[in-house]
């Protein structure tokens, strides 16, 4: 069995804000430098397009989704997550 690194790295309570791509081609999570870009496939209709980036980045953190708090910017592409 492989167990992989996360690819980001937060510490508990920390607070981080990430730039979405909706309907993208397919499910990424990029840093690039300060700046942290998130595409998913889902469109952003009923909310969807959110939890796809919670899933993936709870994912890429290496954490469980319920550690993942969505602060602001439930219905913008920008938003800003705390890590519990």
């Amino acid at each position: 069995m492989v167990i992989s690194k996360p690819i980001l790295d937060f510490p508990p309570g920390s607070e981080f804000s990430v730039r979405v791509t909706p309907k993208a081609a397919r499910n990424a999570v990029v840093a690039q430098g300060d700046t942290i870009r998130v595409y998913v496939t889902s469109a952003p209709e009923d909310g969807k397009a959110t939890k796809a980036v919670i899933n993936l980045l709870a994912k890429s953190l290496g954490i469980a989704k319920s550690r993942l708090v969505l602060i602001r910017g439930a219905t913008s592409r920008d938003k800003q997550f705390r890590v519990m």
